[in-house]
């Protein structure tokens, strides 16, 4: 799967205001939803929190990556947020997470949901990539580190 297609800068937030796993799933939709990528932002929210209370999505790293399959999308889509201070969202590692990756795909597409979790996870194993999110201070940025 090609990055560049489920990345934009409108759907990059630099400083999440959230302090809480919950609110900042919203936080990330309402992105979403502003860069117009989100026609029932309900039912996607229903689905990531559904997702979500089957089995954590923060990884470890400092890095979480809520997603779900939903009839919202008809493709991939991902937003990114950046909270500097960390969000407990229940990682494998215990630590909180600072970098998010909230994406949907739709409900009759496994292929393409599969491919872009796996690519964006090798993505940001590399300590480096990390480091540079964090420091990113454009949304332009951030889609360019994500997809280099």
């Amino acid at each position: 799967m090609n990055l560049k297609e489920a990345f934009s800068p409108q759907a990059v937030k630099l400083h999440l205001t959230s302090t809480a796993k919950d609110a900042a799933i919203d936080e990330l939709l309402d992105v979403l939803d502003a860069a117009g990528l989100l026609p029932d932002r309900d039912s996607a929210r229903q689905s990531v929190l559904e997702r979500e209370a089957k089995m954590s999505t923060g990884m470890q790293h400092g890095i979480a990556i809520p997603h779900a399959k939903c009839a919202a999308v008809n493709r991939v889509v991902a937003a990114v947020g950046i909270q500097q201070e960390g969000i407990d969202f229940d990682a494998f590692d215990g630590q909180p997470s600072s970098i998010f990756i909230l994406t949907l795909s739709p409900v009759h597409r496994t292929g393409p949901h599969v491919q872009f979790l796996a690519e964006i996870s090798r993505v940001l194993n590399e300590e480096p990539v990390r480091q540079r999110l964090l420091a990113a201070n454009t949304a332009d940025e951030v889609v360019a580190i994500l997809t280099e």
